[in-house]
């Protein structure tokens, strides 16, 4: 039985690929729930809205459109596994924990990925300090770096 992210990473990539194939222009997020369903995938307008707005989609001209930067050959991917944590520091910063030794190798990938919000990385040895302009800037920055470096979920033991 798949797990609850498991089902969401799934909804999440099929939302893209909805965005991205439909041949009409998707208007509202109950269009997107039929479609998911219709492919069977299980969503409600909530889980649809909230999985919009963490991947960056935006409505504009009255239809739903995903952002460019999600995209399989982004420079960033080249970082992922190595963040442990995804934190907000103050108004507009973010803090990545990488793996020991790693900060600087993310800091490049990041700045390599060249994205607007962003205007500058501090690397350390096993953490990068995000730079943004404003508040806005940090949240979108936040949402993207979820999105391709969210740390996999620590699996406790029983004990």
């Amino acid at each position: 039985m798949p797990s609850k992210r498991e089902i969401q990473e799934r909804r999440r990539e099929e939302i893209l690929n909805i965005l991205r194939s439909v041949e009409f222009p998707i208007a509202e997020q109950s269009e997107i729930v039929e479609l998911l369903r219709a492919r069977g995938i299980p969503a409600t307008q909530s889980s649809v809205s909230r999985d919009l707005r963490e991947l960056g989609v935006a409505r504009i001209g009255g239809r739903y459109e995903a952002p460019e930067w999600i995209d399989e050959e982004a420079p960033i991917r080249k970082a992922q596994g190595l963040v442990l944590k995804i934190a907000t520091a103050g108004a507009h910063q973010i803090l990545l924990v990488t793996q020991p030794g790693a900060g600087g190798f993310v800091a490049e990938a990041l700045e390599a990925s060249r994205w607007e919000d962003i205007i500058g990385t501090v690397a350390g040895y096993a953490s990068v300090l995000v730079l943004t302009e404003n508040r806005i800037f940090q949240e979108v920055a936040f949402h993207r770096l979820n999105y391709y470096l969210k740390p996999e979920p620590k699996e406790e033991k029983a004990p």
